[in-house]
């Protein structure tokens, strides 16, 4: 099965107006969404849209219309005429533990037939209830073992980073490692650098509960450590941006060269 689980770090290093970094221990999932029926049967503490120690809920990424999240994903590739044919998806992210998750940033890597990377769909939630999407296809450059692709900051996200802003997004394909770096820029330079780096762990049930007593709670301090580095900038005076209203479209499409916003809703 091409499932899979990345232990590893979430780095945050901010720059300006003042220095502020934190490292926190995580695992992340990767899934193949098309084998989510198959692990709901496979193992024992992992469950699809239902209660489990570890569990997948398709509502946790936004409606599906109900269709399941690769066919809503599918779907949303050939509305903006990325083809994949039955190439496979997969999501990396955080599972529910003890029915609790919250995904500030959710990645989606969209290949097609032959294996090829197509596509990759940024999928970011901020901590108002609100949502947005990145769907930046790849050209045909960016292949082998680093993929550089770069979009405008459409999305409020953090009460204390401007809206602008650029964001230069530099992934390691899912392999025996895998990585995913982030850094905001404007025209002064950096903003921020924020990366996941991990080691792959086969999924089973015995590495599942490895992971729980290794790994408490995990999900729930997600969301107890953004509110509590929110704290520390507030508390070295870091100035609070004005929230502006969501962007109209779901979903901003970058192609290569030329970027776009598509309404999806």
């Amino acid at each position: 099965m091409n499932s899979v689980l990345y232990a590893g770090h979430v780095m945050h290093h901010r720059f300006r107006p003042h220095r502020h970094r934190f490292i926190y221990r995580v695992v992340s999932w990767l899934i193949d969404l098309d084998e989510l029926e198959q692990l709901d049967r496979k193992l024992r503490w992992f469950s699809l849209n239902r209660f489990n120690l570890f569990s997948f809920h398709e509502q946790d990424h936004g409606d599906t219309g109900g269709q399941s999240l690769s066919g809503r994903v599918r779907q949303l590739l050939r509305e903006n005429n990325i083809e994949i044919g039955q190439g496979n998806i997969q999501l990396l992210c955080y599972p529910r533990i003890l029915g609790y998750v919250f995904n500030p940033l959710s990645v989606y890597y969209c290949h097609d037939e032959q294996g090829v990377l197509r596509a990759v769909l940024y999928e970011v939630s901020n901590t108002f209830n609100q949502r947005h999407s990145y769907l930046i296809e790849t050209s045909d450059t960016e292949t082998g073992d680093l993929i550089r692709q770069s979009s405008k900051k459409q999305f409020y996200v953090s009460p204390f980073m401007p809206m602008v802003a650029d964001y230069q997004f530099r992934l390691r394909p899912p392999g025996k490692q895998i990585a995913v770096c982030i850094r905001q820029c404007d025209d002064q330079g950096s903003l921020l650098h924020a990366t996941f780096t991990g080691k792959r762990l086969t999924l089973t049930d015995a590495q599942l509960i490895k992971t729980f007593f290794s790994y408490p709670l995990m999900t729930l301090k997600v969301i107890v450590g953004i509110h509590w580095e929110a704290f520390k900038l507030w508390r070295k005076r870091v100035p609070i941006q004005p929230r502006p209203s969501p962007p109209q479209t779901t979903v901003t499409l970058i192609r290569p060269q030329r970027e776009v916003s598509y309404e999806t809703d």
